[in-house]
């Protein structure tokens, strides 16, 4: 076995300049956000260490131990062919623990070369909670932990444009950024902050919103000798993950002259926009629409996983069909290449070997996700043609054959909202006929937010696709529709 990282490398760390806060040390951050640090310390004069912060009560022995070295291993398909990239990542300088030194977080916030902060405390951690206190050590909130420290570094320089901070959140909420300012601004006025601390952190701190992707799994246990053998040394902080990322920065293209993510000796797939909503727009309608669509159906097929629907020839066909000329189509607003170009990107993703996403994962919560996934681009191709897309038809069938909770005399373990879920078995139950029962789910108000029995010969198409599912012709569906 070969030797540990921290024998290995670190007696030779090389130390950036701490200009980076990171609320956060799990693998997503390290895999992602330190990943695209530690690459534009080598590919450009960005030069800046990370400083990670842990916003919960505990330590991460691990990476002490390591002196916060730590590998990347990523793989996936590109132009296709199958890729492997390692990274040693030295842009974590060290760690600090607000729940053990509260002094030493404060003292942080007085470092005048900070400029940067970046945050991902999963989607629950930017919330407000009026339980927090000014005088605790720390509060137990990360954006009540980050109005103190902001306040401390606010007091500390009184108030200096100069030393606000650049804030990018990572947490997979729409407008996050936007959120944890108006967060930090009710903290403000709950401990009655001076109204200077709260025209500093509007006026002077920029806060971006982010769209953020990559699949970070974490320490590849499976693989995790191989990859040692390669790298000729033992990191229990693998953080394996997909090659593919895509980073959508919310903000004035000035902030390129402070994070220069657009340096073509990078290559990295960060961009920095005026307006991030067309980007959620692209994720939502392509990469979600797409397994929201595969999931009902391929589960219905006795398929598990969305690598192995890209490897069923009939399933295959469909969603990349559905998506090339039902889903692009409907999305006017972006240019059409945009979309193309993202399109092969999620399809080469799907086709990873190493990333195993099963389908009956992507199902949760699967009726709010037809809202949004689906129904859009459905309402789309029906603005653009004056038609139905019979693809997007077939996938909200299956939805709806899914929903039964049984298929084939077995039952389906779905994970819904109760009520959604028990609304489904009722009707299902109650209904007489197919097309008592799609009348039914197309009136629901409650779910979709519309009458749905409105749209146009949706109700009989749908019908008739039940129908032909229910008699067994689901996979004949799929291929009657190729082109």
């Amino acid at each position: 076995m070969p030797a540990p990282l921290s024998i290995c490398f670190c007696p030779q760390r090389e130390r950036h300049p701490e200009r980076i806060v990171q609320f956060g040390g799990g693998n997503f951050l390290r895999g992602f956000v330190d990943w695209v640090v530690d690459v534009l310390n080598d590919e450009t004069d960005f030069g800046g260490g990370v400083v990670i912060v842990k916003a919960t009560p505990g330590t991460y022995d691990a990476l002490d131990e390591q002196d916060c070295l730590f590998t990347t291993h990523l793989n996936g398909i590109r132009e296709g062919e199958f890729v492997e990239e390692t990274r040693l990542i030295s842009a974590v300088n060290r760690t600090v623990y607000p729940y053990q030194d509260f002094a030493a977080y404060l003292a942080l916030a007085r470092q005048p070369e900070i400029r940067f902060i970046f945050s991902n405390t999963t989607e629950s951690g930017i919330v407000y909670s009026s339980a927090d206190r000014f005088s605790d050590e720390p509060p137990a909130s990360f954006p009540a932990k980050l109005t103190r420290f902001l306040y401390e570094r606010y007091e500390h320089f009184a108030g200096a444009p100069a030393r606000a901070c650049i804030i990018i959140p990572t947490e997979l909420i729409v407008d996050n950024a936007t959120r944890l300012r108006e967060i930090i601004l009710q903290y403000a006025a709950l401990w009655r902050l001076e109204s200077g601390f709260s025209d500093w952190i509007t006026a002077r701190n920029i806060f971006c919103n982010t769209l953020v992707d990559r699949i970070v799994s974490g320490f590849p246990q499976a693989d995790a000798a191989r990859i040692f053998e390669q790298l000729g040394y033992e990191d229990r902080l693998l953080a394996a993950g997909e090659i593919y990322h895509s980073w959508i920065i919310e903000a004035e293209r000035s902030l390129l002259d402070e994070f220069p993510v657009d340096r073509t000796e990078t290559a990295l797939n960060v961009k920095v926009v005026h307006d991030a909503a067309p980007y959620r727009t692209i994720k939502v309608r392509l990469l979600n629409g797409a397994h929201t669509s595969m999931a009902p159906i391929g589960i219905l097929l006795g398929i598990e996983s969305v690598r192995e629907a890209m490897e069923h020839e009939a399933l295959a066909t469909f969603i990349t069909e559905l998506i090339f000329q039902e889903v692009i189509p409907s999305v006017s607003e972006i240019p059409r290449g945009e979309l193309e170009a993202f399109a092969r990107d999620v399809f080469d993703r799907f086709r990873n070997p190493h990333i195993h996403h099963r389908l009956l994962t992507i199902a949760l919560n699967s009726a709010s996700k037809v809202k949004e996934r689906i129904l859009p681009s459905l309402h789309g191709y029906l603005d653009e043609t004056s038609e139905l897309p019979e693809r997007l038809v077939i996938a909200f069938a299956a939805f709806i054959r899914l929903y039964r909770g049984e298929w084939q005399g077995a039952p389906i373990a779905l994970n819904d909202d109760p009520d959604v879920l028990t609304w489904f078995k009722t009707h299902w139950a109650e209904a007489d006929s197919l097309d008592v029962l799609v009348q039914g789910v197309l009136g629901n108000e409650a779910l979709w937010e519309a009458d749905l029995t409105a749209l146009p010969g949706l109700a009989p198409m749908l019908t008739e696709t039940l129908r032909a599912i229910e008699a067994g012709e689901l996979l004949a569906l799929l291929r009657r529709t190729a082109s």
